[in-house]
């Protein structure tokens, strides 16, 4: 069951965008491993917008994530990749379907 939920907003720096790309795109593996992430995309909202939307089961679960290293890497590249700090929205889910 999905409950609450993270969207993350972040914008590329220019002639960042391909590495921001891939730095999404490595970090599925490491979400994966992450027994309480029920569902994470990394997503391209637009020619340098990025976004990262994920759902757990509770606020523990999302906490546990924030404190993972996807969430540490990220950070830690942030001066590098983009043009101002990611913007870290915490989300209550009112309705969802997933794959059973």
């Amino acid at each position: 069951m999905v409950n609450v939920a993270l969207f993350v907003r972040m914008e590329a720096k220019p002639g960042k965008e391909q590495e921001v790309e891939d730095f999404l795109r490595g970090g599925l593996p490491i979400v994966q491993q992450e027994p309480a992430t029920i569902a994470w995309f990394g997503l391209r909202i637009g020619p340098s917008t990025f976004g990262i939307f994920d759902a757990f089961p509770d606020d523990a679960g999302r906490q546990a994530h924030l404190s993972g290293q996807v969430a540490a890497a990220l950070f830690a590249k942030a001066p590098e990749l983009f043009s101002q700090a990611p913007v870290i929205e915490k989300i209550d889910v009112l309705a969802s379907k997933l794959p059973q």
